[in-house]
């Protein structure tokens, strides 16, 4: 779904090129090579060392899910699930707090 929790839509992939270009007064298109390479960077870093940090927001992490037994929810039936490598970004503290109001 394309809302957030306030009611408003997210940003497209548009929006957020035309911010960093009117904010930096670089071209759409350099703004857009940018990203592109910055997703190949994080792309391969995973790749290579099983992780990559984006100062400021978190870190993308490979991590590996063992085998395991589940149901199939229709049949009630007891299947195995096999193990499988996954992909998961953790949120820095940094980026956290400024967004969720801590808990006293």
């Amino acid at each position: 779904m394309a809302t957030a929790a306030s009611g408003k839509k997210r940003m497209t992939q548009s929006e957020v090129i035309n911010h960093f270009a009117e904010k930096t007064g670089l071209k759409r298109a350099q703004v857009k090579e940018f990203f592109d390479e910055l997703a190949n960077l994080a792309s391969s870093e995973v790749k290579s060392n099983g992780e990559f940090a984006l100062p400021g927001f978190g870190k993308l992490v490979r991590s590996e899910r063992k085998a395991r037994e589940g149901r199939n929810p229709a049949t009630g039936e007891t299947i195995q699930i096999p193990a499988k490598t996954t992909l998961k970004f953790r949120v820095g503290k940094g980026m956290k707090d400024s967004i969720l109001p801590r808990k006293k």
